[in-house]
């Protein structure tokens, strides 16, 4: 089932997502709904909160990076390949230099703007049968799993860039958050004024 993606502004965002337990009510239902609902908005990462649930879930799916005929044939397929469900994440580790990436988020449709963030990760998880991992990831697929992990601290990706950026952008979130904006999917704004 496709699901209503939340807009900026709507305080579930800022919120930091609750662990779930193995027996969590209807997870791999809630874990089906979220890629339906990221590929039919043409993401590549969705986290629990986007949906209106605040608990430590997101669904990574690389595979329309891979579709970048500037990267080495090598990248292109492990991104193809990459489509992974983190369950409770916790990243252990960050290291590497810090590197710009043009980021954009369903949450905040229409904006995009440069992150920087570190090149490498190690992450802890449950996958979707509640089984242990410790994994480490570079490049793109880290730079999605950091994006998601973000959400689930309550933190967006307009937070990491400069003053600056976030006064040339106020207009737009602002008509996120009253619904003038128009993504090609479902959206739930925070202020929606009645139509």
């Amino acid at each position: 089932m496709i699901l209503p993606i939340v807009g900026y502004g709507d305080p579930v965002l800022r919120k930091v997502g609750s662990e779930i337990p193995q027996d969590y009510p209807n997870l791999s239902e809630t874990i089906a709904n979220m890629y339906e609902t990221m590929y039919n908005a043409y993401g590549v990462g969705l986290a629990a909160p986007q949906v209106g649930i605040s608990i430590r879930l997101f669904v990574v799916d690389t595979a329309p990076f891979g579709e970048d005929d500037e990267l080495e044939k090598e990248e292109q397929e492990q991104l193809k390949n990459f489509k992974k469900t983190f369950i409770n994440p916790k990243i252990v580790k960050e290291e590497g230099e810090e590197w710009g990436f043009n980021e954009g988020c369903l949450s905040i449709p229409e904006v995009r703007e440069d992150v920087y963030r570190k090149e490498k990760i190690t992450i802890e998880y449950f996958d979707e049968n509640f089984n242990k991992k410790t994994e480490e990831y570079d490049g793109l697929i880290a730079r999605v799993i950091q994006h998601e992990y973000d959400h689930i601290e309550g933190i967006l990706f307009t937070d990491k860039i400069s003053t600056l950026k976030k006064q040339l952008i106020k207009k737009k979130l602002q008509n996120i958050m009253e619904g003038k904006a128009r993504p090609d999917y479902r959206m739930k704004f925070a202020n929606k004024k009645g139509r």
